[in-house]
């Protein structure tokens, strides 16, 4: 049987503190405590699951969309509920993807003849198969029109203007530009220092310090996926608990 935990019990048992442990119920991250008749919170072991599997999901995808994700998660039917983690460990997967393919498109850039954008050898390399649309890019990359537009004010992309619209058309070497980009910003680096790595894409050297950028992604992105193995086991004690409570 789960047995009663104070508040100080509780966060000192899932390593938080008792402002943190009261913020998270308040957030519906974990269950709301029984108060007994003189108001005090008792907590169980169902909580101190719930706080571990929080701390794993938060390393993994962040503390906001943990919290989101977790107060989701307890009140989906069981079958949601997995679809729910499925999702999380696809969208890792998706993000690696994009890196990857970013990573590929570096070694096809030629440095003795390239431009600060960094022209590839060939279209195929870049992973674009020819030009793409605003739109269609910004559908390839999973991210907004306006974030690409964002990006060419910021320097980091140049796009061709076409038709009599002057309709952006983004080349294959832009394309790769914009991998490179996107796999960096999800990373977390600054505008700043993107903008210095795409100046330097037409040399060895920018070369090199773009795929040691996307290196360190990748290997970010594993400590993540390990991080999300481990909050699916406290996600999974979770449903068992519901499960046999219900």
């Amino acid at each position: 049987m789960p047995h009663g935990l104070r508040t100080a019990e509780l966060a000192r048992a899932a390593g938080y503190s008792d402002q943190q442990v009261r913020d998270l119920e308040r957030l519906g991250v974990i269950p709301a405590a029984v108060r007994s008749a003189n108001g005090y919170r008792s907590y169980t072991d169902a909580h101190l699951v719930a706080l571990r599997a929080y701390r794993a999901l938060a390393r993994a995808i962040g503390p906001v969309a943990a919290r989101g994700a977790l107060a989701e998660f307890r009140t989906r039917p069981i079958a949601e509920a997995a679809a729910l983690v499925d999702e999380l460990h696809a969208g890792l997967a998706r993000e690696r993807e994009r890196v990857l393919a970013a990573r590929a498109g570096l070694a096809a850039i030629a440095p003795a003849d390239a431009s600060a954008a960094g022209a590839p050898r060939d279209a195929s390399a870049a992973g674009a198969g020819g030009a793409m649309s605003i739109t269609e890019l910004a559908l390839a990359l999973d991210v907004r029109s306006s974030t690409l537009r964002y990006w060419e004010t910021e320097g980091l992309l140049r796009p061709d203007r076409v038709g009599s619209v002057a309709a952006r058309s983004y080349s294959a070497a832009q394309i790769l530009v914009a991998r490179v980009v996107a796999a960096l910003r999800e990373g977390g680096a600054g505008i700043p220092a993107i903008r210095s790595v795409v100046a330097t894409l037409g040399e060895e050297s920018g070369i090199a310090a773009a795929e040691r950028s996307l290196d360190a992604r990748l290997g970010a992105l594993a400590e993540r996926s390990v991080m999300l193995l481990r909050a699916s086991g406290a996600l999974a004690e979770l449903l068992d608990g519901a499960d046999e409570a219900s």
